[in-house]
């Protein structure tokens, strides 16, 4: 069993201003997985003066010293590959697979991704007679959460290094493992003193005093839209820098033509991944309600094919995170069943064979209207509603309806179509035809799924203050 009960504060492993621990549990096997201290306010203020003190010089670091200590910390990740899958499945339930072939994976490129921005990214500008001049904007809080732990951990340490910021990490407690493991690949690396500090804890606690410590110049945060509003409360008396990727509620539109069966098979895989577990699913299939039969009888092969179980074998999905979760989710399928949607398959309950574990069934349903709790509500499950459209136009309104405007996606064999339904729809993202894997695309969302921008160069932008230096050039006289 793991038992991590220090924190990582100006280059030490460090033990809690007052012991305090909580259990983690492994979501399939509902058994207690490992122990970590959780912190205070007052472990809070240690590690973030320890980051303010960090600042004045690493925030005059070069160029070439920060590509060098992203590689060292590039280097060290790579060897910590099997540790780090190993902890994200026992801890947040992802296959085995899929914490080696994604969840580990991307957290390696968004090192590269940032190092290769960092080499050519333009810090000043000459404009005449005036240099604009973007500094890196100080001390920075990180609340991540548990569903891709590594890529929320690593999409903002990356560029907050690349730009000379020093930083708080509070990893999800749900999550923790591979958080202290970062840790130890920071301290393996290198980096300076104080540069990244590590304090473990919840949100009320430990997020709220990150939030709303006068010495944090930023706060860059992950999770539901619930949460990402106490944390801007928190923020807000002190007027810092408040960057969220919140929650979706994600349309996925497939066109009516001959891709149209292998766009529903794509979209119903899409959903699946990850158990369901991503902000960004395409929670929301919007089809010609002449072809919703077809769609339902797509649907249901496509899900009767996703296999469930132990995440250690060759399962394709593993459990939820947690009895929370789960719970939840039991919640807003029979929500689905009792509002009239058509259940195509799934349904409340575990999976058959499966007594222990928070399994859920792959869950379908159809003949969805934009007003059930089921298409407004993100139940970040493996659960797919099916809307159907009379018109393209109808289409992207319904798609448009939503609080949320994370992600959305198009289907269509037509490309130029497939442009045009993309370019109205109200999301930050949108990938047409399944496209996707691209690191240097900006991720962050329209409305209640945020503000602000992660991912390549434009996640540089919100970790650095833009200075104008006035007279920086003696005008030319006039002729």
């Amino acid at each position: 069993m793991r038992e991590y009960l220090k924190f990582y504060i100006d280059g030490e492993w460090v033990d809690p201003v007052e012991l305090k621990t909580l259990d983690v549990e492994n979501p399939a096997t509902e058994t207690v997985a490992g122990k970590i201290a959780v912190g205070s306010a007052a472990d809070v203020d240690k590690a973030v003066k320890a980051a303010r003190k960090a600042f004045a010089s690493w925030s005059q670091t070069t160029r070439e010293e920060r590509i060098e200590v992203l590689g060292r910390i590039l280097a060290e990740y790579q060897k910590r590959f099997g540790d780090l899958a190993t902890a994200v499945t026992e801890e947040m339930g992802a296959p085995s697979s899929l914490a080696q072939r994604a969840q580990v994976p991307i957290g390696m490129g968004h090192l590269s991704t940032a190092i290769e921005i960092l080499k050519t990214f333009k810090f000043e500008e000459d404009r005449g007679p005036t240099m604009i001049v973007k500094e890196p904007i100080g001390v920075c809080a990180f609340i991540t959460p548990w569903n891709w732990p590594l890529n929320q951990i690593v999409c903002k340490v990356a560029p907050a290094i690349a730009t000379g910021c020093t930083m708080v990490l509070k990893p999800s407690e749900v999550a923790p493992f591979t958080g202290q493991i970062f840790a130890e690949i920071m301290h393996a690396a290198g980096v300076p003193k104080g540069v990244f500090n590590l304090v473990q804890g919840d949100g009320p606690t430990v997020g709220a005093a990150m939030s709303s410590h006068p010495e944090v110049d930023m706060v860059s945060f992950t999770g539901s839209t619930r949460a990402g509003i106490e944390v801007a409360k928190a923020a807000a008396p002190t007027v810092k820098r408040v960057a969220q990727e919140l929650g979706g509620k994600s349309p996925n539109i497939v066109l009516d033509d001959d891709a149209f069966a292998k766009g529903v098979g794509r979209g119903v895989a899409t959903m699946m991944t990850n158990s369901g577990q991503s902000c960004n699913a395409p929670t929301r299939m919007l089809v010609p309600t002449q072809r919703m039969d077809e769609a339902i009888a797509v649907a249901k092969e496509t899900a009767s094919g996703v296999t469930v179980g132990d995440p250690n074998g060759n399962s394709q999905l593993g459990p939820v995170v947690n009895k929370t979760q789960f719970d939840k989710i039991q919640k807003l399928i029979q929500a689905g069943i009792d509002e009239g949607a058509t259940l195509v398959i799934g349904g409340v309950g575990r999976p058959d064979g499966l007594d222990k574990g928070y399994y859920v069934k792959p869950t379908v349903f159809a003949n969805v209207t934009n007003d059930m709790t089921i298409a407004r509500e993100e139940i970040f499950g493996p659960v797919l509603s099916i809307l159907g459209y009379e018109s393209v136009d109808q289409a992207v309104q319904i798609g448009n309806d939503t609080e949320y405007g994370l992600a959305a996606y198009v289907q269509s064999g037509d490309l130029a179509k497939a442009r045009e339904v993309a370019s109205k729809l109200r999301a930050g993202q949108v990938s047409i035809n399944g496209g996707g894997g691209d690191l240097t695309a900006p991720f962050g969302g329209y409305k209640m799924s945020g503000n602000g921008r992660e991912w390549g160069d434009f996640a540089f932008h919100e970790f650095l203050e833009i200075k104008a230096v006035l007279g920086y050039a003696p005008k030319q006289a006039a002729e």
